[in-house]
């Protein structure tokens, strides 16, 4: 697996150098992780919270206990950025503020992928590769989000520069760093396994070098490196351990609301990662496969080759994989790709440094900064898909209209994470508290395990015995549907309790938000 011996010395005075960038490089670098920061910042409270949002800041609300339980029964995926939004919480508790924890993992990912280039090729791809990151409205729109998507692809972009540099200078700290990166974005999100994967397939592509004498000691450089490589993918699969206990317990459940990807959802999906031009990537990256030849994966022995192979196993095989899966059991989402899309920039980047002269390079690649830059105001206002519910809104609506003695039902559980955002912001409480006003709002009769959020209340259904016992003491009963299926034809859950509640409160009125439907029964 090692390069060969005027490849790797090149590279080696070529990392060197990159350590110390000149004025203009600084000048340029720092402009773009100012205006970085600047498009992840503006507007960042323009868009509703949605349900995903709300159940990030209860789940890391909850007491220690109750937080701990859900993250091993429920939420261990995500569980780094549950505990980082846990101590950010702390300092304030608006939407904006929430939200900007994720845009500053976001801004931070731009002078990772410029150093990740730099490596792999020279400073100027790393400076195009940067200036498309800073401008992608798709990595914009998720450093938008208090999940932790922009997290993932900070560390899944260390995880890869690390390796690179470990490969290149094979120190103990370069070593550890790649091992702690890839660790951490495990725990960003368990999709990261996916990505040490394609680094180990990588790494098996390069051929050992010609037994010659001059290359002998190369030779034993990289397999002791090989070897060291290999107990550091044993203690990463040690200490994802946790996770993978966590999904093989929990099997498909908490994704299975995912739907099998079709034809139309693809190329919908490849328009968005690509901010609407997916040919001109595709085109771009086209140049930057010249060194692979005919046989873009047969294996090879020089470093133009190898870079080339691992930047499309590292893009191409998650999405591959998981849609290939998805044909048994849908795994494939977009949003949890984006960890895909620093390599597609460095190969974009790539395919424009081999324009000549270099003046056309320069405008093939502010052409594609701004035919990119052209997306970002539509993300301000608008998703790239439709599962942004009206779940705030609803919630609104109830805490405005009800009247001492009114009684609330959750469809499902999580249904409620939203509800208990609005009312803790509007008393300025954490909802985790047993000290929690429980008296603001309808009376909770599911789910309800006592004062403050219990991990009991993130999970369950309501039964026709639990609201038979304690429908008689309420006047009216609010019922929030969310997720239920289609109109007509709706969950079991939705209709049990479509036939329980008239029972008791036979006048209906509804009322109808994005993805919530809110009824009131009560008695004539």
């Amino acid at each position: 697996m090692p390069l060969s011996l005027d490849a790797n010395s090149k590279l080696r005075d070529k990392e060197s150098k990159g350590t110390n960038l000149g004025l203009v490089q600084w000048i340029a670098l720092t402009l773009l992780l100012a205006c970085g920061f600047a498009v992840r910042l503006f507007c960042l409270a323009c868009k509703p919270f949605w349900f995903d949002e709300t159940f990030s800041v209860e789940v890391a609300r909850v007491t220690w206990p109750n937080f701990l339980h859900l993250l091993w029964w429920r939420e261990a995926n995500m569980s780094l950025y549950y505990v980082m939004l846990r101590v950010w919480l702390y300092f304030g508790q608006d939407p904006s503020f929430i939200r900007s924890l994720s845009a500053i993992a976001g801004a931070a990912t731009i002078p990772a992928v410029y150093w990740l280039a730099s490596v792999l090729y020279d400073r100027r791809t790393g400076l195009i590769a940067a200036a498309l990151l800073t401008f992608n409205a798709y990595h914009i729109r998720y450093a938008q989000e208090a999940r932790s998507y922009s997290l993932f692809v900070f560390l899944a972009t260390l995880s890869c520069g690390f390796l690179i540099a470990f490969l290149l200078q094979p120190t103990k700290l370069n070593r550890r760093a790649y091992l702690l990166s890839s660790i951490l974005a495990v725990y960003a999100h368990f999709y990261a396994l996916l990505l040490i994967v394609a680094q180990w397939m990588a790494l098996r592509w390069i051929a050992p070098p010609s037994a010659k004498s001059e290359e002998a000691k190369l030779r034993q450089a990289w397999s002791r490196n090989a070897v060291e490589l290999s107990k550091t993918w044993r203690v990463i699969a040690c200490c994802a351990a946790p996770i993978l206990i966590f999904v093989a317990k929990t099997g498909a459940g908490p994704i299975k609301w995912i739907k099998r990807p079709g034809l139309l959802d693809l190329s919908r999906f490849s328009a968005d990662f690509t901010n609407g031009w997916p040919l001109i990537y595709l085109g771009l990256c086209l140049l930057a496969l010249v060194p692979l030849g005919k046989r873009p994966f047969s294996k090879g022995h020089t470093w133009e080759k190898w870079r080339v192979q691992f930047l499309l196993l590292w893009l191409l095989f998650p999405i591959v994989l998981t849609v290939v899966l998805s044909f048994a059991r849908p795994v494939f989402l977009p949003r949890y790709m984006i960890f895909c899309l620093p390599a597609l920039l460095v190969l974009t980047a790539a395919g424009i440094g081999t324009v000549r002269p270099g003046w056309l390079a320069g405008a093939v690649a502010a052409a594609a900064i701004l035919l990119s830059a052209r997306a970002v105001p539509f993300i301000y206002s608008h998703d790239f898909d439709n599962e942004r519910d009206s779940s705030i809104a609803a919630s609104e609506f109830v805490l405005d209209n009800a009247v001492p003695g009114d009684a609330i039902v959750f469809h499902i559980a999580e249904t409620r994470i939203p509800y208990e955002f609005v009312r803790s912001s509007r008393l300025g409480q954490n909802t985790a508290s047993p000290q929690f006003d429980t008296n603001s709002g309808p009376e909770i009769l599911f789910p309800y395990h006592g004062p403050g959020l219990d991990y009991r209340d993130f999970t369950g259904k309501p039964t026709a015995d639990l609201l038979r016992d304690r429908l008689p003491n309420s006047s009216r009963v609010w019922l929030m549907l969310m997720n239920n299926g289609e109109p007509e034809k709706p969950d079991p859950t939705t209709m049990l309790l479509s036939q329980v509640l008239p029972r008791t409160f036979p006048k209906l009125q509804r009322w109808q938000f994005a993805k919530v439907e809110l009824r009131l029964y009560s008695k004539p």
